[in-house]
């Protein structure tokens, strides 16, 4: 990516060892966490708030209001639903949350029907035909600072032509 702007981030849910995670932050990457166990470690490991994302389904709203205390870069959030429970925890504190929505692109990514999380049946992100709505909407929310999109395609992916796929979609969106 050089000359490019950009964030790398590590999915701390693939090992969240604190030895690990150190040599991580200590690289200057940026890391997801999907739980507040995996927050607590990211922030001992030595990440900054500003480079960890919040991503997962089901947050609960102690998780949420931990994770707005300490100002983290963004919530990857997956649904109206989130968006509101996000808005509404973020103003009973007297804050601002930023996200960026998880869209589901329907992309086949190949790989077993276990393990799928793009296809339009997954039950990951917003369909991309609503996602312009839900951002337009999210724009009004007086808790909420969208700052893009997101999506997640699935794992161990092997064909160039899945990521390139993906990139058009996002660019398109």
């Amino acid at each position: 990516f050089s000359g490019h702007e950009h964030r790398t981030s590590y999915a701390a849910k693939a090992n969240s060892n604190r030895a690990l995670l150190k040599i991580i932050a200590d690289e200057g990457l940026g890391v997801d966490v999907g739980s507040i166990g995996e927050l607590y470690l990211a922030l001992a490991a030595g990440f900054t708030p500003e480079k960890i994302t919040f991503s997962g389904v089901g947050k609960r709203d102690d998780e949420i209001e931990f994770a707005l205390s300490k100002d983290i870069l963004a919530f990857n959030v997956e649904s109206t639903e989130e968006i509101d429970v996000l808005n509404q925890v973020a103003g009973r504190i007297g804050t601002k949350a930023r996200m960026l929505l998880r869209v589901n692109l329907d992309i086949d990514a190949g790989g077993h029907a276990y393990v799928s999380t793009s296809l339009k049946q997954n039950k990951f992100g917003v369909a991309q035909r609503h996602a312009s709505e839900i951002l337009k909407w999210a724009l009004l929310l007086p808790h909420i600072v969208v700052r893009g999109i997101h999506s997640h395609i699935g794992s161990q992916i092997v064909k160039l032509e899945t990521f390139n796929a993906t990139a058009r979609t996002l660019v398109a969106l």
